[in-house]
C-alpha cells in the first residue's frame, strides 16, 4: 500500500442518527474516520464489532458516550477505547459543535 491523502470532501460520507460520519480509510487492518454532531444531538447505537477494538479521541467539543449499560463524559483530548461488541452511541451535550475521530483494528 502506498501513502495517500484524503481530503474531508473526498471520505466516504454517512449517517449514523444525528451522527455525520466521513470514513477516510478502511484497509485490511485499520478503518479510521470522524463523527461530527450538534449541541444537543445523538447518534445512532452502533452494535459494536466483532473483532475489532475502536478507539474514540475527542478532537473538539464535549460529548457523552455510552458504552453497554455505562457511561462515560469524554472532553477535548480525551480518549476512550471500545471492546469488540460493545454496543455504543455518542451524545454532543456540549455549548458547540463536536468532532471525534474514530478508529477500528482490525478492520471489519
Amino acid at each position: 500500500m502506498e501513502t495517500k491523502v484524503v481530503k474531508p470532501k473526498e471520505a466516504k460520507i454517512f449517517l449514523e442518527g444525528e451522527e455525520i460520519c466521513r470514513q477516510y480509510f478502511s484497509t485490511e487492518k485499520i478503518t479510521f474516520g470522524t463523527s461530527y454532531l450538534q449541541p444537543g444531538q445523538t447518534g445512532a447505537v452502533d452494535p459494536g464489532h466483532a473483532d475489532s477494538h475502536e478507539v474514540f479521541f475527542v478532537v473538539k467539543g464535549h460529548v457523552l458516550l455510552r458504552c453497554g449499560e455505562e457511561w462515560y463524559d469524554l472532553e477535548e483530548g480525551d480518549a476512550q477505547i471500545i471492546p469488540p461488541t460493545l454496543p455504543h452511541q455518542l451524545s454532543n451535550i456540549g455549548e458547540c459543535p463536536a468532532l471525534i475521530s474514530w478508529s477500528m483494528a482490525p478492520s471489519e
